[in-house]
């Protein structure tokens, strides 16, 4: 069973860990998530600049999560066997390098080129920060690690939202577009902070010189017990968890998350524009939705932990968010279905972390770290589904409202796929005795 450190020495150790390392993850995601979300405030501009179609830049975009899905798994994999901190850095060098590059596409093809490379250069690092958390908690800290980690997805949001759109109306300034200056100025940080990961970032507990031993010590055997305490499988070969049906349950039971979640974070600027805002109103107006997803990220995981209860943590959110999306469509005026928006946003996001708190439960060491990265991969795949179905929906109906009836009718399946992986981790994997997990959650 894990430990929930009652004692004053475990109590100490979480807190101090938590103090030290979740600040510089929950940074880094941040960076990461406004290079991945910074596409839909450039697009108000690029799309005319470029003579691309809603369709033709949805595409552009979405291949971002091809190359994610080819390279998450042999990232992560790489990452467990050199450390966190040098893959870590790697990973944001190229990543701010190829979105500095962004801003001065020339044209459809190397827009295609350029976000196809980010994809690969930033696959390993959220599935890469999954596995490393197993490393420095113990299983009943790392929902709500997870979710202290997401909530700087919110904030990047609400960040890439306020200045998405002034970098817009920079418009001209030292002879460069708008939506050049929100690639230029979104990518610059993250090779600024690739340099500091490299020399602030510890390969491990037992590397931490902020760690005293004793903490290292009572950590090193709170997951040694765990461990020894919960059945778990690990291959010689690592690749072999992508035939492990649990993993497979699970990856497809995420693709609805990252699907809802990316359709609506990247047409949200759309639809905001439509009720006839400025570019800077619609970028602070896009604040208040993630405010709403923070708050629900605190929340859920922790009372996730507090009821021992996971499976209606993942499903429930997930329900209400498919109702906000359905309502948003038909409720009347333009305040009650951007409230409708942000509800949805809260329900898409709040029960991930808790999803995540699921496949260390029956995986572990290279294993793991592939296992992980797997799912989050074909997951992900539900973000280059959105980026094309979205605009091809809107392009079809012309309502800029309409897609999110998909993306609720996408929910309302992962809500499905909730009590299937339930029943499958029920059963035995491979080589392993049953995993009660979930089931008896």
């Amino acid at each position: 069973m894990a430990d929930h450190a009652p004692d004053a020495l475990g109590t100490r150790t979480i807190d101090r860990i938590t103090w030290r390392l979740m600040p510089l993850l929950g940074l880094m995601y941040l960076i990461a998530y406004i290079d991945r979300q910074n596409v839909s405030y450039a697009k108000l501009q690029m799309v005319g600049d470029l003579g691309l179609s809603e369709a033709a830049y949805g595409l552009g975009a979405s291949l971002f999560f091809v190359a994610y899905f080819l390279f998450e798994v042999p990232a992560n994999v790489i990452l467990e066997k050199v450390g966190a901190r040098l893959w870590f850095t790697r990973i944001m060098a190229t990543w701010g390098l190829i979105t500095v590059l962004l801003g001065f596409t020339q044209g459809t093809a190397m827009f295609y080129v350029l976000r196809f490379l980010l994809g690969a250069a930033e696959a390993g690092f959220f599935p890469g920060v999954l596995f490393a958390l197993t490393l420095w908690f113990p299983q009943s800290h790392r929902g709500r690690m997870v979710g202290w980690f997401m909530i700087a997805s919110a904030l990047a949001n609400a960040v890439g939202a306020a200045i998405g759109g002034a970098l817009l109306d920079l418009d001209g300034l030292l002879g460069l577009r708008g939506w050049q200056w929100v690639f230029v100025a979104t990518g610059i940080p993250a090779l600024l902070l690739a340099v500091v990961v490299f020399f602030i970032l510890p390969e491990g507990p037992e590397r931490a010189r902020w760690l005293p031993a004793e903490e290292k010590k009572w950590l090193a055997d709170v997951l040694a017990r765990e461990a020894a305490a919960t059945p778990h499988t690990e291959h010689a070969n690592p690749f072999r968890v992508l035939l492990d049906r649990r993993v497979m349950i699970l990856a497809l039971l995420y693709v609805a998350f990252p699907l809802a979640a990316y359709g609506l974070s990247y047409w949200l600027p759309t639809v905001v524009k439509g009720f006839g805002v400025s570019n800077t109103v619609n970028g602070f107006l896009n604040v208040i939705p993630w405010i709403a997803v923070a708050l629900a990220l605190w929340w859920v995981p922790r009372h996730a932990a507090k009821t021992g209860e996971t499976t209606w943590h993942i499903a429930g959110p997930a329900l209400i968010g498919a109702a906000a999306l359905t309502l948003s469509v038909v409720v009347p005026g333009s305040a009650l279905k951007f409230a409708c928006l942000c509800v949805a946003a809260a329900g898409i996001f709040s029960g991930q972390p808790v999803f995540w708190s699921l496949p260390p439960t029956f995986l572990r060491g290279a294993t793991a770290a592939a296992g992980i990265a797997a799912i989050n991969s074909v997951g992900n795949l539900g973000g280059f589904i959105a980026q094309n179905a979205v605009p091809w929906i809107r392009d079809r109906t012309g309502s800029d409202l309409t897609p999110m009836l998909f993306l609720a009718a996408c929910l309302l399946g992962g809500v499905v796929m909730v009590f299937v992986a339930q029943a499958v981790l029920r059963r035995p994997g491979p080589g392993t005795e049953p995993d009660m997990t979930l089931a008896r959650r």
